[in-house]
């Protein structure tokens, strides 16, 4: 270390000989602030390590944290018969948008219509007959579902004029929290791809019900109904707006937002749960009827996705009777919990619509306390 220290010095000590006086003072002041630099630097320096050590302890102290979200889901299974208890087309329609409520007010995730009366329709596209008093009603009732549950502004893009919605003025409206205003600021909005040209690099252009067109990060096919998240920040006075498209379940899942209910028709009882889009189906089932146990004293076990399953105008009995597929004659050993959830009625009959406002408000506290019970239980 000396050998290397003496030339340095040495070095030094010529290259001052050789000046004035004042500049030794100016070379003496330059390495003086030059010093006192690297000293700051490396102050700055500990203090951004010490900043990203706390980020990073804030960031896993906020994962450990419960979601804000909601990650269960709730579905609902019905009869289409149930329209052809209503004595006019008017009264089905109302039927109907009586059903949509009382879905949307227990945040229901899915209805599924299942038919009992061999019609085997898997889709609502198209006309069909027998729109009337009787007829086709898993069609009709899942169209008038899908029709309440699209925000307002886009039902031009998905919903012709139609005999099924030719009643749709005397329904109640859902004003679920993705029914947004125009002037209404969220995080989330639906919104359908519209035929505009951008640029090679640039993203498609969505009505997402607003004053401005929103730009989203990626080229789709117009007419797609997408889920936009929109940036933050966003200025007002922009010629165009900016979003980001994500999976319909994210307002749910991240924000804890109740984003609508999806209509799935099935052919049978059976196909209610053969057909199921969850990767391992449903993990509960409960199945209503009056010859069910009660439910006031009854819990349920922790779940991720829950199917609720109302029978029609002859109950359940009737569902199981007609589907080809079931060996049983007993409903209730297809599901985990068969209850009765109007014990002692007063009424000979419970409408479905009545059922399940009945059944949905009594599950309600036994759901909030099946979701926070560990996962294993």
């Amino acid at each position: 270390m000396e050998a290397v220290e003496r030339p340095r010095e040495k070095r030094r000590k010529e290259q001052l000989e050789g000046m004035s006086r004042s500049d030794r003072k100016k070379l003496k002041e330059a390495r003086k602030q030059e010093k006192k630099r690297l000293e700051e630097l490396q102050f700055l320096m500990e203090l951004e390590k010490e900043r990203a050590a706390e980020e990073k302890a804030q960031k896993d102290l906020e994962e450990k944290k419960e979601p804000k979200g909601r990650l269960y889901t709730v579905s609902v299974a019905l009869p289409g018969s149930v329209l052809d208890n209503a004595q006019s087309p008017a009264l089905r329609t109302y039927l109907a948008g009586q059903i949509a409520r009382a879905c949307t007010v227990f945040c229901v995730d899915e209805i599924v219509v299942f038919d009992e009366q061999g019609e085997d329709v898997k889709s609502v596209e198209g006309e069909f007959k027998g729109i009337g008093k009787k007829g086709q009603a898993s069609v009709q009732l899942a169209r008038i579902l899908q029709y309440l549950e699209c925000p307002q502004y886009l039902r031009k893009y998905y919903f012709p004029k139609h005999q099924d919605l030719q009643f749709a003025g005397i329904l109640n409206p859902l004003d679920s929290p993705h029914h947004m205003r125009m002037n209404e600021v969220s995080e989330y909005r639906e919104g359908v791809v519209v035929e505009r040209l951008s640029g090679p690099s640039r993203g498609s252009f969505v009505d997402c019900g607003t004053r401005k067109e929103v730009q989203i990060d990626r080229k789709l096919q117009a007419g797609l109904r997408v889920t936009v998240q929109m940036c933050k920040n966003e200025n007002s006075e922009s010629k165009i707006w900016k979003g980001t498209v994500v999976a319909p379940h994210v307002p749910r899942t991240e924000a804890g937002l109740y984003w609508g209910y999806t209509v799935r028709l099935a052919s049978s009882l059976s196909a209610v749960f053969t057909e199921c889009p969850f990767k391992d189906g449903y993990d509960l089932s409960v199945g209503t009827s009056e010859r069910g146990s009660n439910v006031d004293n009854a819990a349920l076990p922790s779940f991720e996705h829950l199917l609720v399953v109302f029978g029609g105008l002859q109950g359940l009995e009737a569902s199981v009777d007609f589907d080809q597929n079931l060996n049983v004659t007993d409903p209730s050993v297809l599901f985990h919990h068969y209850f009765n959830t109007c014990p002692g009625q007063g009424s000979r009959t419970i409408r479905t619509e009545e059922a399940i406002l009945i059944t949905l408000s009594i599950l309600r506290p036994k759901i909030d306390a099946a979701v926070r019970k560990p996962a294993s239980s």
